[in-house]
């Protein structure tokens, strides 16, 4: 029980969704399963079926039906006006469509091992060119989510889920590090915490997201440093590489007391300025009071606006969010002011300043060279470098 002394923010729909069965009802589920039919899951659809369960999700209890699901692609609310701006949906080929019925109950698997149960209320087909446009704000199929939704199947299936068996990242994927949002509240409130900061992110932190992070600390309790451990494109740095180089920076250059790590199981959708609501309304739900925004949230390419995913949040009221956005300018190394700054804080030009892309910055891990220290921790580059040398 978590106390009301240190309560942070409100869930998103005002609980946070439990659909982990335990005890009598999980073992009756786990043996229904085996006589169901059966919808084997992709690396994102079981990514979705765990948030769902452990109420990152909230207030989403399974897979959308198709009104949410319509709602949320045109005016990014769920049917009864919450604001969401992701779809989650669990799609199916038109032949495995077919072959159920609506008010079935069916097992969602992970290969041939069954790991929850679902009762599918609705089935129906969709426009995936709309969900692009809308969405990803493209329709290009070079974009790796829009590729990712023209790939999947032309029905989706919707229905509140059950889990009754843990899918296997669970247990295999950094398990000390995978707290639930439950879990995430009952820290904060250990330590005494009323306001915290979430951190997204699916790269390695150089010294301008440490900037970022400590300057929001200055003003908050403590930070949810949460990186996204789920499906992402294949160029970006693996994941146990990333974990390994967090926990090497937060030895050495973070107070203990005033950090929790923690992962996020979700995939990338890399949808822009709709993620960065999507990953803002998850933290709130892991307990985040504030989250930070920076430059290009969840971005791609050149799909989107340098601060598209910060003007978003100017569409809805404070409290439609329930939770406050830091945004942040591009930060980088200015070799003048001889620190990490942005043009807020800098009057000097760009040649002063020490700036490098991911193309740059992964090709010199591969070459194995040392990255400017202006611009990543030592450790951070070796531990880096090493994993790399690795894979």
């Amino acid at each position: 029980m978590i106390s009301n002394t240190y309560a942070t923010s409100t869930p998103h729909g005002g609980a946070l969704v439990d659909r982990v069965l335990q005890g009598n009802a999980r073992r009756d589920a786990q043996q229904r399963a085996q006589t169901l039919a059966r919808i084997p899951l992709s690396p994102v659809n079981l990514s979705d079926l765990e948030l769902i369960a452990i109420g990152a999700y909230s207030p989403l209890s399974g897979f959308m039906n198709q009104g949410d699901y319509v709602s949320v692609v045109r005016e990014m609310r769920l049917t009864n006006g919450l604001v969401w701006s992701i779809p989650i949906t669990l799609a199916v080929t038109a032949e495995v469509a077919n072959g159920i019925r609506e008010g079935q109950e069916v097992a969602l698997c992970e290969g041939e091992r069954p790991l929850a149960v679902m009762t599918v209320t609705e089935k129906y087909g969709y426009d995936k060119e709309e969900e692009a446009g809308q969405v990803y704000r493209t329709t290009d199929a070079a974009h790796p989510g829009v590729a990712r939704l023209y790939r999947q199947g032309d029905v989706l299936l919707g229905g509140n889920i059950w889990l009754c068996d843990r899918p296997s990242a669970m247990d295999t994927e950094f398990p000390d590090l995978r707290l639930t949002p439950a879990q995430a509240r009952q820290a904060f409130a250990e330590r005494g915490w009323r306001r915290v900061v979430g951190f997204q992110t699916r790269n390695p932190i150089h010294r301008a997201h440490e900037y970022i992070q400590k300057v929001a600390m200055e003003i908050t309790d403590g930070l949810l440093l949460h990186p996204l451990v789920g499906e992402t494109k294949s160029d970006d740095i693996p994941a146990d590489v990333r974990m390994e180089s967090y926990q090497a920076l937060l030895r050495e250059y973070y107070p203990a007391n005033r950090v929790v790590l923690s992962v996020f199981p979700a995939a990338m959708r890399y949808a822009g300025p709709r993620e960065a609501i999507f990953h803002a309304i998850c933290r709130k739900n892991y307990g985040c009071t504030h989250f930070i925004v920076g430059r290009d949230h969840a971005g791609v390419g050149n799909y989107y606006g340098t601060y598209d995913a910060q003007r978003i949040f100017d569409e809805f009221k404070p409290e439609d969010i329930g939770l406050t956005p830091l945004f942040f300018e591009h930060t980088f190394y200015c070799r003048k002011c001889g620190a990490i700054v942005s043009a807020k804080t800098c009057p000097h030009g760009k040649e002063d300043w020490l700036i490098l892309s991911g193309t740059q910055v992964r090709q010199m891990l591969e070459r194995g060279e040392p990255l400017p220290e202006e611009f990543t921790r030592p450790v951070v580059a070796q531990v880096l470098i090493d994993g790399l040398r690795r894979k």
